[in-house]
């Protein structure tokens, strides 16, 4: 992935219908009716507070010698924001404990991998239930966009890493510039790989690092953060809203501090995790899901495809060359010469070379109507047919 660094970043529902007690049975699915250059910016891990408390009691017996849960009060002795920490951790359903799976490193291999496939079976349609929200914020962001804006991801840990990684995959995928597309996370580059313990509680480092990228009125940020709760993405939210730009705030409980910041919130709520407050599984997966769909349909709507055809995928290597020739042909019915020909009078352009085979002009030309119609084929195909 390629990254540019600047100084201390790099830009990169309802609760779960449960499981039957660990017997060795799946248990069923939880759920709700539930390279874009990688800017790093500093600050680690996205876990923590929105609402919606967990549908789990607060103290329920233990399961066969399992751990108990823990209790929502706070140990004596406990400072006051320890303890204020801790309750807000035990409303959220992301922290849940489910007692229900205590015994769950007794069963055999195959039993977990059930029940973890049936938990991840309804993330889908937690996200399902986002539609509405995630299409309202598709539409907003991709109008800035329009009108040059960039889209810009901001999380800590896990989160952080998902907005890297979707904004990396837009150069090769749309041919974006790599600062079309750009992810911050908390702690800078080597929060990729390695957790940078306290940067995702600062949002004067999120202010900072979004600050570096000179915000405006055309951009959009994405705070992600599965709590919805953490400092990081929401001090990245509050200072891109001031800045006049587009906001949306993707956490994983309702009524998350991080939803009411933003302009758009997307509350995906996956329910409690297998593993108690692991939010790298259902809530990793929603929030790929969610992104996936934010940057895909945003693509689609600033004439980046044709059809379902990557039209603007860029051809770095071999197997893309072979991809860019089959998709002219796909896009033209046109046979192997026709194709290599087209190619070669574009210079490897895949959206250029469907233009000179169904619009019937050259090279030159085919760029010209592209920049003309900005980037979009459909219409420079309109004018070149007349």
């Amino acid at each position: 992935m390629a990254s540019s660094a600047s100084p201390s970043s790099a830009s990169a529902a309802a609760a779960s219908s449960e499981p039957p007690a660990p017997s060795g049975t799946p248990a069923s699915p939880g759920g709700s009716t539930p390279s874009g250059a990688c800017s790093v910016t500093a600050g680690s891990p996205a876990q923590a507070a929105s609402s919606s408390p967990s549908s789990a009691p607060s103290d329920p017996p233990a399961a066969s010698g399992g751990p108990a849960a823990p209790r929502a009060s706070a140990p004596s002795g406990a400072s006051p924001a320890r303890s204020a920490l801790r309750a807000e951790l035990a409303e959220l359903t992301t922290e849940a404990f489910r007692p229900e799976l205590a015994d769950i490193d007794r069963l055999p291999t195959l039993d977990i991998a059930r029940i973890m496939n049936g938990e991840d079976a309804g993330v889908a349609a937690a996200v399902a239930a986002q539609l509405p929200e995630i299409a309202a914020a598709v539409d907003a962001t991709a109008a800035r966009m329009a009108r040059g804006g960039r889209l810009v991801y901001a999380g800590a840990g896990t989160a952080g890493r998902l907005g890297v990684l979707d904004a990396s995959e837009c150069p090769p995928t749309f041919n974006t510039d790599p600062s079309q597309v750009t992810g911050v996370i908390a702690g800078g580059p080597a929060a990729l790989v390695t957790a940078v313990e306290g940067a995702e509680d600062s949002k004067e480092l999120a202010a900072g690092d979004l600050a570096a990228l000179g915000l405006g009125p055309a951009d959009t940020v994405v705070g992600i953060s599965a709590s919805g709760r953490t400092p990081y993405a929401i001090g990245a939210v509050e200072h891109a809203r001031a800045a006049g730009a587009l906001t949306i705030g993707l956490a994983c409980n309702a009524g998350s501090a991080l939803g009411r910041a933003a302009e758009h919130p997307i509350e995906v709520v996956v329910g409690p995790e297998l593993l108690t407050g692991s939010t790298r599984l259902k809530a990793g997966t929603a929030q790929k899901l969610v992104l996936n769909m934010l940057s895909t349909i945003t693509m689609i709507r600033l004439g980046k495809t044709y059809g379902n055809l990557m039209v603007d995928v860029r051809a770095s290597n071999e197997k893309l060359r072979a991809r860019s020739r089959h998709i002219v042909a796909l896009a033209t019915g046109a046979g192997e010469r026709e194709t290599e020909a087209a190619l070669t009078e574009t210079g490897g352009e895949v959206k250029n070379a469907i233009l000179v085979v169904l619009g019937g002009v050259d090279g030159p030309t085919a760029a010209r109507l592209l920049d003309e119609s900005g980037g979009n084929l459909r219409t420079a195909l309109r004018t070149a047919q007349g």
